[in-house]
């Protein structure tokens, strides 16, 4: 019998990650949650970031009971909170340098189910934006320099964006990101992720000309779902009535298990460069692959106009130079 050979990339045989250390943001459930997991079998130390202390700790101990030997931490971080963000930066700073490195940030956290009426953080932002792109955005300028740092020539240390293949299914240009006027949620949450592409594709721009070692990456996760998802105490726990449901939805539905291989290939796959986009090979589900995104997103105009407005909306300014420098 002549053996089959492995395709050029087998979400099931990850290349070992021993002696990395990933941030992973809303990891205490879902796609964030799995590819921490992943992350954790091949041997990388994971950082599980949440706002939820009890829902971290449950979520820390399910990946220890599933992985044995994992390496893993918890970390507070609230991405809708800018004093949050950036304390959690200070207090990872500290930790990853008696560590060693950091090799890459995982931008996962998020809503999806967006409230109906349009609600503001405690500093005033609408929540969505807030959630899905700004909080990330200050967390990318936090941790530049750190990631720099940890170039190597074997290693280019990674930014990963979440997109959404619901950008396909409308442009939304993005000129009211707050969304001050004609508030919808489904608008709200396609707009939030244009941004998200958009400030990915922007920042590896601007990271390669200004010489950064330190790439970004964007990857999507196709249509995943809960209820197609393997229970995990704490974590996932879908009633028979939501498996049910989403059983229905099986020719084009995924697990989050599966829905995080893109996100994880993104992170780790050492033939990914910055500005790839990755996703599921049929749009909603399938091995991950890379992929064109959005027409939106990808629009020089658009890219710099969001990312300029959100310096405006965070009073943050990525630190290019000065990680240039570091990474040398």
């Amino acid at each position: 019998m002549i053996a089959r050979a492995r395709p050029s990339w087998d979400p099931a045989h990850l290349p070992d990650q021993s002696g990395r250390t990933f941030l992973v943001t809303g990891a205490n459930r879902g796609l964030g949650y799995f590819a921490a997991e992943q992350l954790a079998r091949a041997g990388g130390h994971v950082i599980l970031s949440g706002r939820h202390p009890n829902r971290l700790a449950a979520a820390h101990d399910a990946l220890e009971a599933r992985v044995a030997g994992a390496s893993v931490e918890t970390l507070l971080l609230d991405v809708t909170n800018p004093g949050s963000i950036r304390a959690a930066s200070a207090s990872l700073r500290g930790g990853i340098f008696q560590r060693g490195r950091l090799d890459g940030v995982l931008m996962n956290a998020g809503i999806v189910h967006t409230p109906r009426q349009r609600e503001v953080t405690r500093d005033g932002r609408e929540l969505v934006i807030s959630t899905n792109a700004l909080g990330h955005f200050v967390l990318g300028a936090e941790l530049l320099v750190t990631l720099a740092k940890s170039a190597a020539r074997d290693w280019t240390p990674r930014l990963v964006w979440l997109g959404s293949m619901s950008t396909r299914l409308g442009s939304y240009e993005p000129t009211d990101l707050q969304l001050d006027t004609g508030y919808a949620a489904w608008k709200a949450y396609v707009q939030s992720k244009v941004v998200v592409q958009a400030l990915g594709l922007e920042a590896d721009a601007r990271l390669r000309e200004a010489g950064v070692p330190v790439a970004s990456v964007i990857a999507h996760p196709g249509y995943s779902i809960g209820g197609r998802t393997a229970i995990v105490t704490g974590v996932n726990e879908p009633t028979p009535w939501k498996r049910f449901r989403d059983g229905l939805q099986a020719p084009f539905a995924q697990s989050k298990e599966r829905g995080a291989w893109a996100l994880v290939r993104a992170l780790i796959d050492p033939s990914v460069q910055g500005g790839d986009y990755l996703g599921p090979r049929f749009l909603t589900h399938g091995a991950p692959v890379r992929q064109t995104p959005s027409r939106t997103s990808s629009d020089p105009e658009v890219r710099r106009r969001v990312w300029e407005e959100c310096e405006r909306l965070t009073r943050s300014e990525w630190p290019f130079a000065r990680a240039a420098r570091v990474g040398r």
